[in-house]
Formats: C-alpha cells, sequence, structure tokens
C-alpha cells in the first residue's frame, strides 16, 4: 500500500513524541473514560495507551463495532461490500483499551461519573467526549419516521446505507434522484457531492434513463472546481446542482407523495437522500456540553469544554475553528487531546500541537479527488496555517485520478489501522 507524502507527514506527526511521551509516563493510573467508539474516540484511546500504558483506559460505546462513514458512498453505489464498512474492538483491547458494550447517558462533573443506561456509573479523572453528531430530526417540517424510512439520510452508516442503495436498485430507470444538502457546518464537507459522484457512476451503467439533482442550503461546497469539472467531464447533464441562491433549500417533506418542498418550488422524486441539519449528540445537550447554536465549544489546544471541567471533546461534536468534520480530523484532534490529557495529569503544560486533515473523494472507481489542510492554534482557534495544505491540480491527466482513486483506499486502510488497530475486511 502507497501514501502520500502529506498523509505520511500528518499520521506520523502523533508518533513522533511517542518516545517523549512514554518516557515520562504519568505514574499514577489515572483513568480515563472516552465516550464513542468511532475514529476520534478510538483514535484517543488506543494513542492513550501507547503514550501512557499505565492509564486505565476505558471506551464506552453502544455497539460491538463501529460503522465507518469513509467509503459509505461507495458501498451505496456497489463499489465495495458492506463488510469493509464494519470495524470490531480486538485491535483497542488489544493495545489495552478496556471497551464497555453500553451507553452513557448522563455526565456529573462534580463527581466525575458517567452513569450507564445498563446500571452503574464509571467515575474519572478525565473524560473524552467522542461521540459524535446527530441528526437533528427538528430541521426539516414533516420529517420523521416514514420520512426517515422513505427517504433515508445515510448520513450515520449501516441500516440507512443499505436502504438507500436498494431503493436505488428497485427505482424505475428515467427516474429523478435528490440529494438535500443540509446548511453547514456538518459530518464530512464534501461527503454529499462524492455521492452525488457515485450515484451518477451508478445510474450511467444501471439505469442510463435517470437523472441526479442536488438541492444545496449552501451557495458552494468542499471541492467544488474538481466534482464540477468531473461532473462535466464524465456526466455531462445526468448531475443538476441548485444552490441556495436559486431555490435550492429544502424546507418541507412530504415521504409519501415523495415531494420535496424547496424554497424555489415543489419537486417529486423518486428517490430522496434527505440529510437533516446536524448537531451534537443529545447527550452534549442535557449534560451542557453544548452550545446554543449545537456544538461544544472547547479550548483550542486541549479541546477541554468550555462549559465542564475535566471533560474533553473531540471530533464531530466540538467546534474546532477551521478544521471540517471529518474522520482525519478527528483522528488528527485524538493525539492532541490525548497529549493534553498527560500532561494535564503530570501538572505540565500542554504541548504545542500541528493538526492535519487529509481528505479524499472518489468521483468515480478511477477517479479520485482530495483536500488537505495543516491547522495551529492562533488567537485561541484553530486557523489553516498559510501556504499549507491544498487540493489536488485541476485539469489533471488521467492517470493522475486513477492514483488518487488508488491512493484514497490506502488512506482509508491505513487511518482504520491508525485509530482501531484493525485490517478493512474486503
Amino acid at each position: 500500500m502507497t501514501l502520500s507524502r502529506r498523509h505520511m507527514l500528518g499520521l506520523l506527526a502523533g508518533a513522533a513524541l511517542l518516545p517523549v511521551a512514554r518516557a515520562r509516563d504519568a505514574s499514577a493510573r489515572a483513568r480515563v473514560v472516552v465516550v464513542g467508539g468511532g475514529f476520534a474516540g478510538a483514535s484517543c484511546a488506543r494513542h492513550l495507551m501507547a503514550f501512557a500504558p499505565t492509564l486505565d483506559v476505558v471506551l464506552v460505546d453502544p455497539s460491538t463495532r463501529h460503522v465507518s462513514c469513509p467509503m459509505s458512498n461507495a458501498v451505496i453505489a456497489g463499489l465495495r461490500p458492506m463488510r469493509s464498512l464494519r470495524i470490531g474492538h480486538d485491535g483497542l483491547r488489544a493495545a489495552g483499551v478496556r471497551v464497555v458494550v453500553d451507553e452513557v447517558v448522563g455526565l456529573d462533573a462534580d463527581t466525575r461519573r458517567a452513569r450507564l443506561r445498563g446500571g452503574g456509573s464509571l467515575p474519572w479523572d478525565r473524560l473524552v467526549f467522542a461521540a459524535g453528531m446527530r441528526v437533528r430530526d427538528d430541521a426539516i417540517e414533516g420529517w420523521g419516521d416514514e420520512a426517515r424510512r422513505r427517504m433515508p439520510h445515510a448520513w450515520q452508516a449501516g441500516e440507512q446505507t443499505l436502504r438507500l442503495a436498494r431503493q436505488l436498485r428497485a427505482m424505475r430507470d428515467g427516474g429523478r434522484v435528490a440529494i438535500c444538502v443540509p446548511p453547514a457546518p456538518f459530518r464530512c464537507p464534501p461527503g454529499p457531492y462524492e455521492r452525488a459522484s457515485l450515484i451518477a457512476h451508478w445510474l450511467a451503467r444501471h439505469k442510463p434513463r435517470s437523472k441526479l439533482i442536488v438541492f444545496d442550503a449552501n451557495n458552494r461546497f468542499s471541492k467544488q472546481a474538481l466534482f464540477t469539472e468531473a461532473w462535466t467531464e464524465r456526466y455531462g447533464d445526468r448531475i443538476t446542482w441548485v444552490p441556495s441562491t436559486q431555490g435550492g433549500t429544502l424546507q418541507r417533506v412530504d415521504a409519501r407523495s415523495m415531494t420535496l418542498y424547496l424554497a424555489g418550488g415543489a419537486e417529486r422524486v423518486d428517490v430522496a437522500n434527505v440529510i437533516p441539519a446536524q448537531a451534537a449528540p443529545t447527550l452534549a445537550v442535557t449534560s451542557g456540553l453544548a452550545a446554543a447554536k449545537g456544538w461544544c465549544p472547547v479550548d483550542a489546544a486541549t479541546f477541554v469544554s468550555e462549559h465542564l471541567p475535566g471533560v474533553h471533546v473531540i471530533g464531530d461534536a466540538c467546534i474546532a475553528g477551521a478544521m471540517p468534520k471529518s474522520a482525519s480530523a478527528a483522528n488528527s484532534q485524538a493525539k492532541q487531546c490525548a497529549f493534553a490529557i498527560l500532561a494535564s495529569l503530570r501538572g505540565e503544560p500542554t504541548p504545542d500541537g500541528v493538526l492535519h486533515n487529509t481528505c479524499y473523494s472518489l468521483v468515480a472507481p478511477d477517479h479520485g479527488i482530495s483536500i488537505s489542510g495543516i491547522y495551529r492554534v492562533s488567537d485561541g482557534q484553530w486557523h489553516d496555517v498559510p501556504g499549507a495544505g491544498g487540493m489536488s491540480p485541476e485539469h489533471a491527466p488521467a492517470a493522475f485520478r486513477a492514483r488518487e482513486a488508488e491512493l484514497a483506499e490506502g488512506w482509508y486502510r491505513s487511518i482504520v489501522a491508525d485509530a482501531f488497530g484493525e485490517r478493512v475486511r474486503g
């Protein structure tokens, strides 16, 4: 497997400090409870054990395995098996992490205990909240159980991923597919546009008279120049993008008639992938971690909550300045958070961090595009480092795009190994 130079530098940024961290390990067997077993939580738990093997690290997640959102669009388009998204806990356990399959339903910052749905509670010296995001059921009029079934969002991978794939396969040739994009911020900023690309690829081969429309609550999007160039080149008029200024904002749905009520008028479609607005999980709200806009404010350098002492928030749930809500960003934040926890336990200042994000998107099986960013703390927030990162070039030759598609697979396998200590199946 070959990785791009910028991705290797990103993965090694945390590992470079490993000998120092191990040599100065916290002597006390402090307990760190990690809430959530996705890329953020798994990365933090696993790297805490690597940096300080004497810690008692407990990861709590309600599922026996994580289902990856990265690469789930390829499952919808029939390009990879669902099993390749399923990631177990064996690698975490092998690293010394204690995995508890349960759900944290309450946080008591005064007593530093996490209440479990299954009964009892876990005390903590430090707690890492890495529970991802929730889809806001109140964001769209008419949204409910029936809409979830008939207009699946598939933004939390698993059953909804398969449901959307089945609906596409059952659709008549000549049908209309719609993707409704919520207002930013949301998990995986390029995700809806990669999904549009791969669905268009599938339609071209299996439902050639069908079209796809992207109704967007935004007027610009990540990697827009690269996506639109590829859409024109590969898919012609098969994809239509309707931004907010042209009435693309979704306001209401009628699931029974498969009607989308947008700012620009009503549209009936055959398959609707409706992605509602998002926010931090309900537990973040009930525990006081979340702010008024639904996400969790943190101290940038340490990811310590501005609202609850002893609690760090990483990944999708936190407000991290210029950093996107992505698996790569979550993995990078997790390592910085691990260093911050160890420094705090030793009574030392948090080391300066340089964080990264790398994101590959597939436009087709042989056509990849990418973007990367490097971030430092300035004025109490994470900002892009000027001149660092950037997108892959426009008007690149086909061989370059094919190489980017190969690198996308390499990136996925490497981040699964780095975060979970697992190999991708299939």
